[in-house]
């Protein structure tokens, strides 16, 4: 099997690619069917003026094919679009959610009113290829940490209004969420920590306001870093730090009486985040795999099954 596409950064083999395979699937989000129905409502409007041009009783049957290597994600959106058409549409799945597939991999088959497929492919292929490009994302960059006791994350830089569906993806992928959105951790950083006077004192004035949330603590420096492990954050995150100084300030938090977690961000990419995880920092965040992510090429055959 090829190893999934990537728009840089060194070949993967498909072994490893599978043994980043998470043990189980998320649970779809609960927004699933309001980003649906905007997005056939975006694509629809007031109807399908093409699609009205077939007579209504004609059925039709679909494949969906993968013209590349990915990991597949986004079933239940696909379903979704389907069903909020026609109910009655049937979809066979020949790829299990969270699956790597090879190029010309049939993913599904679909069977039903001809108006209703066609109608419903554009958005159900978007959906499809931005979860699936995600994923693969997500499961490249899980592959090469295997083994270092690291962690991939992502980060808040997702497409708007599908911050959710790209979480679900990450998961699916392989990697874990970092916070949802402002609302659900505290993440102090230089702006903060100038505001309030100092690392200590933000930290303080997180741990009154947070009721329970985890408070993490930007630094960019190994002298920031342990006025934050005095201060008693949860995490770490260390912006920018070069490999030898990642080594310096994973010794330095290990001989702290309470070491805290440490989250290494900046720029990571492909070709240097297994150094960064073999210094033995916990977490490493990368923005690019739900940021940069480039759709994965899929094709939907139709043909006239009366």
């Amino acid at each position: 099997m090829n190893s999934a596409p990537t728009e840089s950064g060194p070949p993967i083999d498909a072994t490893l690619l599978a043994a980043a395979r998470p043990g189980s699937l998320p649970p779809p989000p609960a927004d699933l069917d309001a980003q649906v129905a905007r997005a056939l409502e975006e694509d629809l409007g007031a109807g399908d003026l093409t699609a009205a041009l077939i007579p209504p009783g004609r059925r039709g049957h679909a494949s969906v094919i993968a013209r590349e290597a990915a990991v597949i994600c986004g079933r239940p959106w696909v379903d979704a679009c389907f069903a909020a058409l026609d109910p009655r549409v049937r979809i066979d799945w020949r790829v299990e959610e969270g699956a790597l597939v090879e190029r010309g991999q049939t993913l599904l088959e679909i069977t039903g009113a001809a108006r209703a497929l066609l109608s419903g492919e554009r958005t159900a292929l978007n959906f499809l290829q931005l979860l699936s490009a995600t994923a693969t994302a997500a499961r490249r960059h899980a592959a090469l940490v295997l083994g270092t006791g690291c962690t991939v994350l992502d980060t808040r830089k997702t497409i708007p209004g599908l911050r959710t569906a790209q979480k679900y993806a990450v998961r699916v992928g392989g990697a874990r969420n970092h916070r949802l959105g402002l609302y659900d951790a505290i993440l102090i950083k230089e702006n903060h920590i100038v505001a309030a006077g100092g690392i200590s004192a933000a930290v303080s004035l997180a741990r009154a306001a947070a009721r329970g949330a985890p408070v993490e603590v930007e630094v960019e420096s190994l002298e920031e870093l342990r006025e934050a492990i005095a201060a008693g954050a949860d995490t770490v995150l260390l912006d920018d730090f070069t490999i030898p100084q990642m080594r310096d300030a994973v010794a330095l938090n290990r001989a702290a009486a309470r070491p805290l977690a440490l989250e290494a961000s900046g720029g990571v990419g492909e070709r240097d985040i297994r150094a960064i995880a073999e210094t033995g920092v916990d977490f490493v965040s990368v923005g690019s795999i739900t940021k940069h992510v480039r759709a994965v090429d899929l094709s939907m055959r139709f043909a006239w099954s009366d």
